[in-house]
């Protein structure tokens, strides 16, 4: 069997498959004991397939009920979204993409070598998203060797994009020995930044302290973060005009999520945790001196009740959005169930602040929508190269995650000089990289937060 089909293969068992597996082979390779480490592998595929579940859940329940909302527009959408599971097939589906993961490797092995990163990404999975760049570069310049370039460059924005957010990550979540080299979110890590500086000088919004503990503590059993879910849950069935039924179904449903999604997380983090500290001893012992981290998905931020809360809101802020944005032919559909994914990174720099992360989210959703359009084109002839199944009704397919991202975006439009666009990227990824470097080992993590939002911008 070719190479190609072997990881083709490998990459249609998932994530919840895949990372069990890594983690298992890992744990041994850090001479832990096999049981110790078998354990850890599948707690952690457990913890995956509870998020999975409760986050199809949430996209499956709110998702139908805000189409409701905007289905009398009016408007034709013709870019259908058909999610990130089908974009990460498309990807790992060509020639360019089968070499995603021993690329990505190679780049963060020699980055750690030549001290450009912090970050070990064990997420092997995950490698999609460079692999989805170099995918489209490939279509476009018709060359195998610079989607192949594509695939390293945007590994190592991922890589220094990681590394950045990493203080943000220990000053919110405590995670100390862990980083999110994770191609979803990193981007929007960087547009939180620039929102959060903007929020910080409107008057009255950079006061109110937004956060789920005071919401709590100023509104008492209507802050709580189950209630929030119910009521937001209730407020989008009402909206959508369902009938009494559907509407309480939706609103426990919504409240389950955000009790139920923090303690999958737990479980996660029960069977990392072991592996991570193990980790974090070999890579001391191989670059004494240096504080190094462990790249995994940011599955392990959606718990956040700040996320989870403002993830519900921007379902139907996210649909409204597609069909009043002037020149947009997205359609968001699956996706709608991964913007926690989309946020994971943008809350810890609001601080938790849930009014931010809400109005950070929309504001985030306009780029994405837009790129997400534009790509729709060069998507759908990657689709139709690797036989993807269109779904019924479908003239052109994208995604929000990662056919809206910014990162393979900026990658594809480089490509468009061939390949000096792409090596002068690379001049600037480097140097990008080794800025972040100095910029996180000179300042201490991201401190001052006041509770409302603001945070010091390393």
């Amino acid at each position: 069997m070719h190479a190609s089909a072997i990881i083709s293969y490998i990459m249609t068992l998932g994530p919840d498959v895949i990372l069990p597996v890594i983690i298992f082979i890992f744990g041994l390779v850090l001479r832990l004991p096999v049981g110790k480490a078998f354990r850890a592998g599948v707690i952690i595929g457990v913890g995956f397939v509870g998020i999975n579940l409760v986050i199809g859940l949430l996209g499956n329940t709110v998702g139908p009920a805000a189409q409701a909302m905007v289905k009398h527009s009016g408007i034709h959408l013709t870019a259908l979204d058909v999610g990130w599971p089908s974009t990460a097939a498309i990807a790992f589906g060509s020639a360019v993409g089968a070499l995603a993961i021993p690329v990505g490797l190679v780049v963060n092995v020699l980055m750690l070598i030549a001290g450009l990163t912090m970050t070990l990404d064990i997420d092997l999975w995950n490698y999609w998203h460079i692999a989805f760049g170099g995918a489209l570069v490939a279509i476009v310049t018709g060359s195998f060797e610079l989607g192949i370039f594509a695939e390293v460059i945007a590994m190592v924005f991922i890589l220094a994009l990681a590394d950045w957010s990493q203080p943000w990550v220990k000053r919110y979540f405590g995670y100390d020995n862990i980083s999110f080299p994770h191609g979803t979110s990193t981007p929007y890590f960087v547009l939180a930044l620039l929102f959060n500086k903007l929020f910080d000088v409107i008057p009255g919004f950079s006061q109110w302290d937004a956060s789920p503990e005071a919401l709590q503590k100023r509104f008492g059993i209507f802050g709580d973060s189950m209630i929030l879910g119910l009521v937001f849950g209730l407020l989008i069935g009402i909206v959508a005009g369902l009938p009494v039924s559907q509407i309480l179904t939706l609103g426990i449903t919504v409240a389950a999520v955000m009790v139920i999604l923090p303690r999958m997380v737990a479980i996660l983090m029960e069977g990392l945790i072991p592996v991570a500290d193990g980790a974090s001893s070999m890579l001391q012992k191989r670059f004494p001196g240096r504080k190094l981290f462990i790249g995994m998905d940011t599955a392990l931020l959606v718990g956040s009740p700040a996320t989870i809360a403002a993830s519900v809101v921007l379902v139907p802020i996210t649909l409204g959005l597609a069909f009043i944005l002037p020149g947009n032919h997205t359609l968001p559909f699956v996706d709608l169930g991964t913007i926690p994914f989309i946020l994971a990174l943008m809350t810890p720099v609001f601080n938790g602040n849930v009014l931010r992360t809400i109005v950070g989210g929309a504001l985030a959703m306009i780029p994405t929508l837009y790129i997400a359009t534009a790509m729709s084109g060069l998507m759908t002839q990657a689709a139709r190269q690797v036989g993807f199944k269109f779904p019924p009704g479908a003239v052109h397919i994208t995604s929000l995650v990662d056919g809206g991202n910014l990162l393979p975006f900026v990658v594809r439009e480089s490509a468009a000089f061939g390949g000096v666009g792409l090596a002068v990227l690379f001049v600037l990824s480097l140097g990008f990289a080794y800025y972040v470097r100095k910029l996180v080992t000179r300042r201490p993590p991201a401190e001052g937060a006041t509770g409302k939002g603001k945070s010091v911008v390393a």
